[in-house]
């Protein structure tokens, strides 16, 4: 092959390639490890500092969903005319919820969502989010156990029909089965978590094939509400404690912390949403529903970075193989944003990419053996 003018050769021979990965599910800058605030802490230079960290392990596009203040169409925006060296931020800018709703409560986001009461409130704040071009809409239906008002039906699927008139696509946090089937047959372009409380359906399935309706499994975000009261695991591996918040690592040492977690009163149930989680993506995968990848990443005891790699291992756990992985984690978010430009490795696509010492084909945990991360071309500075 003929190298072109000015181009510098790189010699991976031994190595493995593969696309940088997209997640479609993080929360940018939310939080400094231990307090969700991005009222706070969503700048600029934090939301760079994640950007930079994600690109170093491998996770070259993230979708923030929900959570951002305006200076993120700032960032969007000087990546987009340039050639950035740290992965590339697409955004749901303002999310919706209820007034009242869940997440608006104290410990999550109050302040931040677009909050509606009824449905004609509905298309002047979506007219007023898609003024700034956003790549998606992100909508809250959850009641936290019953303890949060939830997005009833009516103004989420006004939510969805309005978006759609600009061209936006909508994904949805749920939890419930029944909310997951009224939000599909609206119209809802994908659902941003799995289903936990139960397994899913055939009636679902029908559905979500019928209106094209993505599944985002967010199988760390299962994972992360118990996992951390043992956490003598993470804590010997320096790939964790490379990405880990500070005070976030800190505190997961101290015996405090596991008695808060274990003290949660439905601490005994979360094992059990996972399961039903990764259960459900297979069942969905079979079925032919699309799989995008996701992991709900960024506030407190959700490192950035970390989680797109166990959330490779719990996908792989759940029945997938590899290369169904690591397509749903790079080709599928491509397709779903419409980034005709990202996701395979293709002359005439931007080379965000991975360099691998170990083949992720073989086993899907080799996705850690990284050596060398491009985002278009630009070799990030690594710190392994």
């Amino acid at each position: 092959m003929t190298v072109p003018a000015g181009a510098t050769a790189q010699d991976l021979a031994g190595k493995f390639v593969m696309p940088g990965i997209i997640d479609m599910h993080v929360h940018v800058s939310n939080s400094d490890g231990l307090v969700q605030d991005p009222r706070k802490f969503f700048t600029r230079e934090g939301a760079e500092a994640d950007l930079k960290l994600f690109a170093r392990y491998g996770v070259t596009s993230v979708v923030s969903l929900g959570t951002d203040m305006p200076v993120v169409y700032d960032i969007r925006a000087a990546q987009r005319a340039g050639r950035p060296t740290m992965a590339r931020i697409f955004t749901a800018g303002k999310g919706f919820t209820v007034t009242d709703g869940f997440p608006t409560n104290p410990g999550n986001v109050p302040g931040v969502p677009y909050e509606v009461s009824n449905v004609s409130q509905v298309a002047g704040d979506v007219e007023e989010l898609a003024a700034n071009h956003p790549d998606v809409v992100k909508v809250w239906v959850d009641d936290r156990f019953g303890d949060f008002k939830k997005t009833p039906i009516n103004l989420s699927s006004a939510i969805i029909k309005e978006s759609h008139k600009h061209g936006l696509k909508v994904m949805a946090h749920v939890f419930y089965l029944d909310d997951a089937k009224k939000n599909a047959e609206a119209g809802l372009d994908a659902l941003a978590h799995s289903v936990r409380d139960k397994l899913v359906d055939d009636e679902l399935i029908r559905i979500m094939k019928a209106h094209g309706t993505w599944q985002v499994p967010t199988l760390t975000r299962d994972a992360t509400p118990f996992a951390w009261a043992e956490p003598a695991p993470f804590l010997a591996d320096p790939f964790f404690t490379r990405a880990a918040p500070a005070l976030f690592l800190a505190t997961l040492k101290t015996p405090q912390f596991h008695d808060a977690m274990v003290a949660d009163k439905h601490f005994p149930e979360y094992p059990g949403y996972l399961k039903n989680s990764q259960q459900n993506l297979k069942r969905l995968f079979d079925a032919g529903v699309k799989i995008g990848f996701g992991t709900d990443a960024g506030p407190p005891g959700r490192p950035p970075a970390y989680l797109e790699h166990w959330e490779l291992q719990l996908m792989a756990e759940a029945g997938l193989t590899p290369m169904q992985i690591i397509t749903a984690a790079t080709r599928s978010g491509a397709e779903f944003l419409g980034a005709k430009d990202l996701g395979t490795l293709e002359r005439g696509k931007w080379a965000d990419l991975i360099v691998l010492g170990k083949s992720p084909l073989a086993d899907i945990k080799n996705s850690r053996s990284i050596e060398a991360v491009y985002v278009a071309g630009n070799k990030v500075r690594q710190t392994f």
